[in-house]
């Protein structure tokens, strides 16, 4: 044997990044496996590979068993948060930073989704923000995620969302899409596979021989990218690690190594992907996930890698609303393993 040879000059931490970025599984640690990891996420692409690791065991080398739990607005995700309901949960960018700020206890592992919000609309010449001015606007999720990433691209370009528009709040995506669905609105802001979904309930897509109902309208990514003049993408969500597993780096590199497996397998299984999902959250289909997973922006980014463009929408955010991240930038902790 050959005991000091230099691998003992890496610590521990080095040698976990080093094995989740070259994709090799961090399995082999000194600690005893966790009986038990929860992930949860909401009725969104996601948490599509949430579900696909814990439907093929993808943590076995850290857990004896994987389940997944879904979250149903950001509320319950808070409560989940800091009530350790869950273990990894993904959630909004923002709400990641804001509970880290107020103490919870909260470590960011990635950000993978990079655009999924869409003004679903029936009138398909309506492709900007500004041409829904004086229209009512099915909003989910008040004062969180969509609306606040709507607050800011009204704002950039002299609208106010409350006089300009008239936008009708709703609890959940789902309901949104369902009032738009029902012909109750003409206009809702949806994330994905909520759009995909609502054109296919409405046989919309792929288009068939009656002219379809609903329509992208505003892609909120594109609108980000030229109002913002910065790449049409926004750091909207990932997955964080809550609770006593932030202390174990081996179980956090396992989780980040699994979660960019699973997401590269559903963007190359869409279907399968999808059937997957639609076993767990209720309302979707195979088809309409396959549909989101080739339309989203979709990059497993380190959490670390991706600090730059989260302070830069943080800091949009903190401008409009401190509150909305906890008052402050999350320090360094925030961003990856301890």
């Amino acid at each position: 044997m050959l005991p000091s040879l230099p691998v003992p000059t890496l610590s521990r931490r080095q040698v976990l990044a080093a094995l989740a970025a070259s994709g090799l599984p961090a399995v082999a640690c000194s600690a005893p496996r966790l009986p038990r990891i929860t992930l949860s996420g909401p009725p969104a692409i996601v948490s599509a590979p949430l579900i696909h690791m814990a439907e093929t065991h993808a943590l076995a080398g850290v857990a004896g068993e994987t389940a997944f739990v879904s979250w149903r607005d950001p509320d319950q995700l808070r409560m989940m948060a800091m009530g350790g309901k869950a273990d990894v949960l993904a959630m909004p960018s923002n709400v990641a930073a804001n509970l880290f700020n107020r103490g919870a206890g909260v470590t960011l592992l990635n950000i993978s989704t990079w655009g999924a919000l869409w003004l679903v609309t029936r009138d398909a010449h309506r492709k900007a923000l500004a041409d829904y001015r004086g229209e009512e606007i099915a909003v989910p999720f008040r004062g969180d995620m969509p609306d606040i990433v709507l607050q800011l691209l009204a704002a950039k370009q002299g609208l106010d969302l409350q006089k300009d528009f008239r936008i009708r709040y709703v609890p959940t995506p789902m309901e949104a899409m369902q009032l738009l669905i029902t012909r109750r609105v003409s206009h809702a802001l949806l994330a994905e596979p909520a759009v995909s979904l609502a054109l296919r309930k409405t046989k919309s897509f792929p288009i068939g021989l009656i002219a379809p109902d609903l329509h992208r309208g505003a892609d909120l990514q594109q609108e980000w990218g030229r109002l913002f003049e910065r790449k049409p993408r926004l750091p909207q969500a990932g997955i964080a690690a809550v609770g006593t597993v932030r202390q174990q780096p081996e179980v956090l590199a396992a989780v980040a190594n699994a979660y960019a497996q699973s997401l590269a397998w559903c963007r190359a299984h869409p279907l399968e992907c999808g059937a997957m999902m639609a076993k767990h959250i209720d309302l979707l289909i195979p088809e309409a996930v396959a549909d989101a997973i080739a339309v989203s922006q979709l990059d497993t980014v380190p959490a670390a890698a991706a600090r730059p463009e989260l302070e830069f929408f943080f800091g949009q955010l903190m401008a409009r609303n401190p509150a909305l991240v906890g008052g402050k930038l999350p320090a360094s902790a925030f961003y990856g393993m301890p």
